[in-house]
């Protein structure tokens, strides 16, 4: 039989032995019950809970006929008094390591199999030996011998008292170990370790409360305990004597001596901008917002809380900067009450470096970053080799710890890399963002986190990140990948994780459907479950769009609002282990969700109606519109004060995304996870639209903007038919983006301008709604407009608040909806259908896509002029149109050069 084999059986075996109490029936619920041979270690704070559950576990297993053996070598208070049953056997640790695990040896030996022991504190041995490391090597020696003999025994651990390293030995030995420990005034028990046992919430931290012992569910009540407890999570790094670590030596150890005082106020200044630096980075702006609203005990808590060392990243920094802005403003004691706190862990940008470098991949990069772009099979290549790089023993053992701590709560672990989200350049989904559902074995759940981290590591040198770079003269400027690891906002409903709401607010409004709206309040793109759907343009869904200065108004009214809702919801799902989709009314039949009536609407009698009661029959159709939320919960308010707070701190429009709970009684708990400052459109002074514009020169109008301003001398129009569209079969319809991000990189190097039109969505995930799209594909258009012909189903959606609209608005592209069969669009449907197309001039070899892809030369088409687009964001009015010239451009094929003239 193969060793693999023998394995599956032992293990097989195992699970099959019979179940023993702990004479604790919540524990044994928690736990499934120990299986002799288990060794079980209890890290406590006091001794006298030790002492309660071994009380507990001698006296049943006495009651049950066991042998009970308490091993005495302690000087502190006996754990165990003489009772009929037990043997008490002293043995002195004081003749050294080698007598002492000697004797104990002899002692299990001597009592032979299925005997229960335990063992006094084991954090008594360090005392008596001035050694950690003996500790762990005297567990090593014992415990597996008393697994052989299928016993079971207890034992005990200080905790916070042993190194890492020791407590990761006993940990890797044992069969189980749990954590139990005290926060303001709450006790919870957490298992850490269960071998060949599993339940979806075995890992997690639990309530003791009586003779209920709840598992902490919620994200915000999680992150609360976790983040009050004072035991350092990650194997501490070897400090050595580079700047860095002397700098953090002497903070850190004037800080926890509480001898600040000692050191010259200028001093204490000087290190903590020092250091400062090293964690954050060399930006101005952002250096003095920390400066400003970073204490020392924050940074210090960075560090806590890194794995590896290096710089933290531009998303890892917005997001603690946001939140001491928010905890230290005015209004502390309401932001203190309504704010979930964070417990998140950073991934030094020095270990992405190590990763590459020991994997091979350095090269790799050099030779990507300089190359002029790669294919998506290419770039998968390049995925591939990334997950087949290996980790240091170091990280890994410190991923361990982190992975320990979150138990089987969801993570998600985030892109952070040293240019992200800073002032001008905000990376907006250029890099990955991995969802772990964490379920599964301690084992299994560290695999799928490394898993997630080289596939973040790898999407440093994706397409899209390398074009952005060197779009915005970022190419030769220093990017490392930090990453930023975080809890996931929400609590199981069934076998479903997902917050109530997410979403991402603006603290200024550039897309006002009406002229009631103050732009400076800004606007919040609002969805039900992952806030995934409220950054990404998917399928038919639309959030709901808030303005903060008029939150009940809305950009449709009557029966269009059902159209433009969201009906699908992104949710984690814990038996599949994966971020899925499910509709709405599906998910929330499934999973028996409580307090809908904050966040649907119903139909009734053909009209949309709030409900008054919590009573809803989830049968009948709903509607996700928020509008009890909106009208009798502070929620728009709150956000309303966060972006002004943190706008003025940052002196710049900031967006910030966000999740948020409501309780039974309408109290809102916010949950920020991501700030940036926000791109806003240039302004290039007042814009006028001629009144003098013959309507035979017009080739559309707009009256729905994001950004504005006038772009002259257009020479060429990408028009993707979309009546073509439409019946066009799959195949074709997903080489479109393919063959515009060709025709892109074409006209970029002629130095004219262009205007790229399409049907419905552009960037969509669903081909059907609209051309797949990426930043790279579109990055030198100057209009990008999206054509509405319903007969089509192509509805544009305003993109405002998603990754696709900070490319939009970063590049300078005027974006706009045309509907062409309304009166006031003045959509010139003859233009368009009678003008030459070049594209088989232009590249032959894409000649069967001529029918769907038109390229029209204007100056050609017109007869001598080329279009002109002037946008009006303030009122809301666009116009494109041709307009004469004197000289244009003409193709002609120079097939020594390979150009076009």
């Amino acid at each position: 039989m193969s060793s693999v084999a023998e394995a599956e059986n032992s293990i097989i075996k195992y699970a099959d032995k019979e179940k023993m109490t702990s004479g604790v029936p919540q524990l044994d619920e928690i736990i499934h019950f120990f299986r002799l041979g288990d060794n079980v270690v209890w890290e406590v704070e006091d001794l006298e809970d030790y002492r309660y559950f071994a009380n507990r576990f001698i006296k049943k297993a006495i009651e049950s006929g066991f042998r009970c053996v308490y091993v005495r070598f302690a000087p502190h208070e006996p754990i165990l008094e003489a009772i009929e049953g037990l043997d008490i056997v002293k043995v002195d640790p004081g003749s050294g390591f080698d007598f002492f695990s000697s004797q104990v040896h002899r002692i299990i030996e001597f009592y032979g199999v299925k005997v229960y022991y335990v063992f006094d504190n084991l954090s008594s041995l360090m005392v008596e030996w001035a050694t950690d490391e003996l500790v762990a090597n005297f567990f090593k020696v014992t415990c597996p011998y008393l697994f052989d003999l299928e016993t079971i025994g207890y034992f005990c651990l200080t905790r916070g008292k042993h190194s890492h390293s020791t407590v990761a030995g006993i940990r890797e030995t044992t069969q189980v170990l749990i954590d139990y420990y005290h926060i303001n005034g709450m006790t919870y028990v957490h298992p850490l370790k269960v071998y060949d046992r599993y339940s979806q919430n075995m890992f997690l931290p639990h309530l003791v409360s009586g003779q209920k012992w709840d598992p902490i569910l919620d994200s915000g009540q999680a992150a609360t305990i976790s983040s009050s407890d004072r035991k350092k999570v990650l194997k501490a790094g070897t400090l050595g004597t580079a700047p860095w670590d002397m700098v953090y030596r002497k903070l850190k150890f004037h800080y926890d001596m509480g001898i600040m005082d000692s050191i010259p106020e200028p001093e204490i200044i000087a290190l903590k901008q020092e250091f400062s630096r090293m964690v954050i980075g060399d930006h101005p702006r952002f250096n003095r917002l920390a400066d400003n609203h970073l204490t020392l005990e924050d940074l210090l808590s960075i560090r806590d809380r890194m794995i590896g060392s290096g710089r933290i990243g531009g998303k890892a920094v917005g997001m603690l900067l946001s939140r001491s802005i928010i905890m230290s403003s005015g209004n502390i004691d309401e932001f203190s009450d309504t704010m979930d706190p964070h417990d998140s862990f950073y991934i030094g940008s020095d270990v992405f470096f190590t990763f590459m470098i020991n994997n091979g991949l350095f090269l790799l990069k050099i030779k990507l970053s300089d190359s002029s772009g790669m294919t998506k099979e290419e770039f998968e290549e390049v995925e591939k080799k990334f997950l087949e790089g290996k980790f240091p023993e170091d990280i890994i053992d410190q991923f361990r710890d982190m992975i320990d701590y979150f138990g089987q709560a969801p993570i998600i672990v985030r892109s952070s890399s040293l240019q992200e989200d800073n002032y001008g350049n905000a990376f907006a989904g250029k890099y990955r963002s991995e969802f772990c559902a964490n379920q599964g074995s301690p084992e299994e759940r560290l695999e799928a986190f490394m898993y997630a981290v080289k596939l973040v590591y790898a999407s440093a040198l994706n397409p899209d990140a390398l074009a952005y770079r060197k779009t915005r003269g970022l190419d030769s400027q220093d990017e490392q990948m930090a990453i930023l690891v975080q809890r996931v906002s929400g609590a199981p409903y069934k076998n479903y994780f997902f917050p109530a709401l997410a979403g991402v607010c603006f603290s200024k409004n550039l897309f006002r459907w009406t002229k009631r709206i103050d732009p400076d309040k800004g606007v919040i793109r609002l969805v039900f479950g992952m806030g995934t759907r409220a950054v990404d343009r998917v399928g038919r869904d639309y959030p709901r769009m808030i303005a903060v200065s008029h939150p009940t108004l809305r950009p449709e009214t009557g029966l269009k609002v059902m159209k433009y809702s969201q009906w699908d919801v992104d949710v984690l799902d814990l038996d599949k282990n994966e971020l899925i989709t499910l509709p709405f009314q599906q998910l929330i039949r499934e999973c028996d969700y409580p307090g809908l009536r904050v966040f649907v609407s119903v139909m009734n009698d053909g009209y949309l109606t709030d409900p008054y009661t919590n009573t809803i029959d989830c049968s009948q159709p709903m509607v996700l519109t928020f509008n009890n939320l909106i009208k009798n919960t502070r929620l728009v308010n709150i956000i309303g004060q966060i972006l002004e707070t943190v706008e003025q701190a940052y002196e710049h429009p900031v967006d910030i995304e966000f999740t948020a709970s409501v309780d039974k009684r309408g109290k809102v708990r916010i949950n920020i996870v991501q700030c940036r400052p926000m791109t806003t459109p240039g302004s290039t002074g007042e814009i006028l639209i001629p009144d003098n514009i013959k309507k035979e020169n017009i080739l559309f109008r707009s009256s729905m903007l994001i950004n504005e301003g006038t772009v002259e001398n257009i020479e060429y129009i990408v028009y993707v038919d979309p009546e073509a569209y439409e019946i066009a079969d799959m195949d074709t319809k997903k080489s479109v983006g393919r063959i515009l991000g060709r025709i892109n990189d074409m006209i970029s190097g002629m130095a004219t301008k262009f205007i790229l039109m399409g049907p419905g969505r552009w960037g969509s995930s669903n081909i059907d709604l609209g051309v797949n799209i990426t930043y790279s594909e579109i990055g030198h258009a100057s209009l990008l407009v999206e054509i509405a012909r319903e007969k089509a189903g192509h509805t544009p959606e305003v993109s405002y608040g998603t990754h696709f609209f900070q490319d939009i608005v970063e590049e300078g592209i005027i974006y706009m909806p045309v509907y062409p069969s309304t009166k006031d669009s003045d959509f010139n449907e003859a233009f368009f259908r009678n003008s030459r197309n070049i594209l088989t001039d232009m590249m032959p070899e894409y000649e069967q896509f001529s029918d769907v892809i038109k390229v029209i030369n204007v100056y050609e088409a017109s007869g001598g002029s080329n279009a002109v687009v002037i946008a009006n964001l303030h009122e809301q009015n666009a116009v494109c149109y041709l307009e004469k010239k004197t000289i244009g451009r003409t193709w002609k094929l120079n097939k020594l050069k390979g150009q076009w003239h």
